[in-house]
This record gives C-alpha cells, structure tokens and sequence, in this order.
C-alpha cells in the first residue's frame, strides 16, 4: 500500500504540472508557438544538462546494470509481437508495420520516463540506460526499417549520423565521460560555477517537458478514425499490458530481481509510447495517424497500470 500512495502522490505531482500546460494552452499563454518553444528547450537545452548533471555525479555502474537486459528483451518481444499480428490480421504497409512496431517497443523516457523515475521511482538515473538504449539501438534500426521499407535503399550514413545530433544523447556521453575522470582522480573535476548553472538549468527540464505535454492535448481526439483503430489498440495493449508482464517475468524468474529493482524494471517498462515515433512517422510520412493514436491512448492507460503495479509491487 505504501508503494500505492507513493506512486498516486507522484502522478500527482506530474498530473497537476500536465493540467497547467493544459490551461495555460487554453487560455493561448504564450501563443500558439508556446508548446513547440517548451519542446524545444527542453530537448535542446535543459534534459541534457539534467542527464549530464545525473550522470557525471553517478558511477558508471548505473549504466551496466543488467536491467537493462530486462528493457532490451521486452521491448524485442513485443515489437516482435506486433509484426506478427500485423501479418496474422491487420495487413498494414510495410512502412505504417514498421511504425507500429516503434509504437510497441519504443517507451516515452524523456517526457514521462523522467517524471516517472523522479517522483515515484526516486531516482532519474534509472531511465538513462533506457534513453541509451533506444537511441543507439532502436532508433537507428527502426530508420533503417522506414529507408528500406519508403525509399527501397539504407542509408547507413543517416544511421551512424542520426544518434550524434540527438543532444541528450550527447549529454548522455558527456556525463558517463566526467563520470569516469572523477572515479579515476578521485574528486569533481567540474569546478561549482560551472556545474551550479548546468544543474539550474537542468531543473527546468522536466517542468517543461510536463507543461508542454499538457499542451498537446488541447483538442486531442484518439481513434478518431476506423482506419487501423484495431491495430493501435494493439499496440497500446502490447505497449501498457503485455511489455510489463514480460519484464516482470524476464526480472523475477530468469534475472533473479526482487524489491526495487524488480519494481523499476516493471515501472518503467509500462511507460507509453515515446513521442519520437510520431516524429518518424511525419518525416517518412507512414502511419501518421496511427503513430499519434498510439501515444496518446497509451500515455492516458500508462498511469492505471503504474497504478496498479504500484500496488502489487510497491
């Protein structure tokens, strides 16, 4: 039960900052660029110097635990899954499958991983082997996957390229670098009046990304059209239900976790669908609808089965 309240008191806490991105849209603070400016502050500018600021303080350690076996298996299996259905029942293009897989496979760990990890997980560095993860991995398979499957050619180069321009990432790299200079000499080797203001800027991090997603719901309307609606409730089920309960048998029974580490492994494998892939799907133009359908429905299940893994893991 204490795990309960503590995980209903986080969601509090992000659902409040949600609803006042929500009205602030309402009532047009800040115009109609407000959302796009939020997102792009706080992906350019304040999430990579909170990871930074997480990282370069943890020890290296934090980034090989073998939890993150638990994420990667998950995450395959259930983008496996999907590819099955869709060849079983849905019969989607080759491109929207590809997406579709995305949907199932790829967690929100920015936008919902941090609150998540912050408030009711207690500790940000959980989601950071996640964040690597999926974008030296995933994300340069699934561009693969939408080359090949729009244009019929790979380009390897748009692979090897595309993870160096996403700034967290390099925030990512920077931290794990400082990280091991301070094991190796033993103190902080960022002196205060330069780390102070990272970790200032750093805090502003996930009240944008909160805010900004409140915004975006402003005028949402999931499922609107019958057009792959059974698909994307496939992929929110896969996403929501089937994924945790692979990592909680994949962390109990062939990793040996148990407590905290098993609760995080199950927690953060029930996040929803990461925005990126909407992003990928407007750039090669493949399951547009379907892609926003995905995230929203499953960011709006994601907290009842947080909810309630919180209660019988908590």
């Amino acid at each position: 039960m204490a795990g309960l309240l503590d995980a209903m008191q986080g969601f509090a806490v992000i659902g409040i900052v949600i609803a006042v991105g929500y009205v602030a849209a309402r009532m047009r603070v800040g115009g109609s660029q407000a959302q796009m400016v939020l997102n792009r502050m706080s992906f350019f500018v304040a999430t990579p110097c909170l990871i930074f600021s997480i990282l370069s303080r943890e020890r290296l350690t934090t980034l090989l635990h073998p939890s993150i076996v638990v994420a990667f298996v998950a995450a395959l299996t259930v983008g496996a899954l999907f590819l099955l259905c869709n060849r079983l029942w849905f019969h989607l293009r080759a491109p929207d499958a590809a997406i579709g897989a995305l949907g199932a496979l790829y967690l929100n760990s920015n936008n919902i991983g941090l609150p998540v990890a912050t408030y009711i997980l207690g500790n940000p560095a959980l989601v950071v082997p996640i964040v690597m993860m999926q974008w030296l991995i995933f994300m340069p398979a699934g561009l693969a996957a939408l080359d090949a499957t729009t244009r019929g050619t790979v380009s390897v180069r748009a692979m090897v390229l595309q993870p160096l321009r996403q700034p967290i990432l390099i925030g990512s790299v920077l931290g794990v670098i400082v990280s091991a200079i301070n094991a190796r000499v033993g103190f902080d080797v960022v002196p205060a009046f330069v780390r102070d203001p990272i970790g200032m800027i750093g805090d502003a991090a996930v009240p944008m990304i909160l805010m900004a997603f409140g915004m975006s719901l402003r005028g949402a309307r999931p499922l609107g059209s019958r057009s792959g609606r059974a698909a994307a409730l496939t992929v929110v089920a896969l996403k929501n239900l089937v994924m945790p309960a692979v990592a909680f048998a994949m962390a109990y029974w062939a990793m040996g976790f148990r407590g905290p580490v098993l609760y995080a492994c199950v927690v953060l494998a029930a996040l929803p669908t990461g925005q990126n892939v909407y992003n990928y799907a407007a750039s090669y133009n493949a399951g547009v609808a379907f892609s926003r359908d995905c995230i929203l429905v499953s960011t709006i299940v994601s907290p009842l089965v947080i909810a309630g893994i919180a209660l019988a893991l908590g």
